[in-house]
């Protein structure tokens, strides 16, 4: 570990400090992000929830739920990044899938958490009247 720090602190040294005017080599910058994304990044595990809602739900309704998903991660501490969106791919392949959510955890115990959380089960009474379909993959990042 100490070696892997010394190796880190003499790679910034050495591309930070030298001539302003020379760009580092492609292979240069390579090799100094891929030592500085060993140290830094580990996995993490992603949840992503992709919701179709039926035909037969309002607007308000949908901005219900999204509001309430929104509201997870201020009461849900495992829950370590969030995101969502709406699809808008000219590939017309998504299925009627339309609001995707992308919650980021550090352990498969803070994720089981997290589906068995009372505010993620009340999140299933306020989405479950509007979804037609649902699709969730979990996946650690690579």
């Amino acid at each position: 570990m100490k070696n892997l720090a010394l190796h880190i602190i003499a790679t910034i040294l050495l591309f930070g400090c030298g001539n302003k005017t020379q760009e580092p080599t492609k292979e240069e910058a390579v090799e100094k992000t891929e030592v500085m994304t060993e140290t830094v990044t580990k996995p993490l595990l992603r949840h992503v929830v992709l919701f179709k809602f039926k035909d037969t739900s309002t607007e308000e309704d949908v901005a219900q739920v999204q509001e309430a998903f929104n509201g997870l991660p201020s009461k849900i501490s495992e829950i370590k990044g969030y995101e969502w969106g709406l699809n808008n791919s000219p590939e017309n392949l998504n299925k009627g899938l339309t609001h995707c959510y992308f919650l980021t955890f550090t352990s498969e115990a803070d994720r089981d958490a997290y589906l068995i959380h009372p505010d993620h089960k009340a999140f299933g009474e306020v989405v479950g009247p509007h979804v037609d379909d649902v699709l969730v993959v979990d996946y650690w990042t690579n």
